[in-house]
């Protein structure tokens, strides 16, 4: 999650080319996984609400299982717990 919000940073907002203000960001989204991961960010304009897509490439990270922070369930086989 943390790199999914680095990506964010480092597009930036963009202005509104009809207000000329900053826009704001309203949601990411996955575009496309293989062969590179895409990220596209859409922003909207507080003003006019007209929308702009900005995307960012985006290197995912493989976690091995052993490290996930979420405990493992336990195997249970007829009513004994497996080792």
């Amino acid at each position: 999650m943390k790199r999914l919000k680095d990506s964010f940073g480092e597009v930036g907002n963009p202005t509104c080319p009809n207000c000329r203000v900053a826009m704001t960001w309203f949601r990411s989204e996955l575009v496309r996984d293989n062969p590179t991961t895409l990220i596209a960010h859409l922003f909207v304009c507080p003003n006019c609400k007209r929308a702009q897509r900005q995307d960012a490439d985006f290197a995912p990270v493989v976690v091995p299982p052993e490290k996930l922070a979420a405990p493992r369930l336990p195997v249970i086989d007829w009513g004994k717990q497996a080792t």
